[in-house]
């Protein structure tokens, strides 16, 4: 499977924070722009090929990003005038002579792409498209009798939309083909649905986000303050002092962490959402289950694995550095976390 990822984008709205700068260049940390986040995903998802679709200062991206990131090989298409998602996404799949991953550059969430592809590949469907639940741009009023009952500030509504990550098959090009312009969300998607042959991926209550604005772009640095994405997921400090340290971990489905200990760092963990267990270095395992704990001493060779998404509380003595791993099941690593 190849990714390809959506890159022409002219981030008019975005031009107060990205003048001269691509959007996807953008850093929501240090050294870790929204393209970098996107191709890491792609490469825990075990896929080693992306293709850059690119078109307005697509030649800053492919200056910035060489021909590899992150073990990753990168190539590049570009479009000589914009013509829409569709004609870039054509010429991407020329390109890729095969399946595809396809994601819009701009969107940062935590999907489990590799589920999200198994699922397809095991579907009879021709694509398939990841939907999130919308969420109420405003606060809801709840009236009964012409009373208000009381408010809710911008819940999520019943309604998905486009999550903006796609899986196409080879057999998908004819019909992009047919069309050759337009955005392929009113042209080739709409096709496709009619034929029977479009498929949804839904993962509920992981973080999402478009960056359509400065304040989009904000809330997602708020977010990558404290944040270290894995490739089984992020670890995230939310307190640390000389007395204690709280972390968070989040493990996507199907995922585990190394096989590690700590010198002095004791820790309990608490389950907030998901399951799964700790499995330890002689093979025997402790289930993880909601509002269940755990407690992992100092010397205990451990590994946590997610059967479900996976959130889990940490209170620990305050190590940060304190991790020695004995054996890694990735073989990669972002950057010094």
């Amino acid at each position: 499977m190849i990714g390809m990822i959506l890159c022409g984008g002219f981030g008019k709205r975005l031009r107060s924070v990205s003048e001269n700068l691509p959007k996807l260049l953008l850093e929501i940390k240090r050294n870790y722009t929204l393209l970098d986040r996107q191709i890491f995903q792609y490469r825990s998802a075990g896929i080693e090929k992306v293709i850059l679709l690119t078109g307005y200062q697509g030649e800053l991206i492919k200056r910035h990003l060489r021909k590899q990131r992150f073990g990753v090989s990168l190539e590049y298409v570009k479009e000589k005038k914009p013509l829409g998602t569709l004609n870039a996404i054509r010429l991407g799949m020329k390109r890729a002579k095969g399946d595809v991953v396809v994601s819009n550059g701009d969107i940062v969430c935590d999907i489990n792409l590799k589920r999200m592809c198994d699922e397809w590949c095991q579907s009879k469907a021709w694509g398939s498209m990841f939907v999130v639940q919308m969420r109420s741009p405003y606060g809801i009023v709840h009236i009964k009798n012409k009373k208000i009952l009381g408010f809710e500030e911008k819940p999520l509504l019943n309604q998905y939309i486009n999550g903006g990550f796609y899986c196409l098959s080879k057999r998908v090009l004819p019909i992009l083909e047919k069309y050759k312009t337009g955005d392929i969300e009113k042209t080739a998607f709409p096709e496709l649905a009619k034929k029977g042959k479009f498929a949804s991926y839904q993962e509920d209550g992981i973080y999402w986000i478009s960056i359509d604005s400065p304040k989009d772009l904000e809330a997602v640095r708020k977010e990558y303050e404290n944040r270290a994405d894995k490739p089984w997921g992020y670890e995230k400090l939310l307190r640390l002092n000389q007395k204690s340290m709280e972390k968070l971990l989040y493990l996507m489905s199907g995922c585990r962490t190394s096989m590690h200990y700590h010198e002095k760092r004791d820790e309990i963990l608490k389950v907030v959402r998901g399951s799964g267990w700790v499995e330890y270095e002689k093979g025997t395992r402790k289930r993880l289950k909601p509002g269940k704990s755990v407690h992992v001493h100092p010397g205990e060779v451990h590994s946590f694995v997610a059967e479900s998404n996976l959130l889990l509380y940490e209170k620990s003595t305050p190590h940060p550095t304190d991790v020695i791993r004995v054996k890694d099941f990735y073989g990669f690593r972002l950057g010094a976390y």
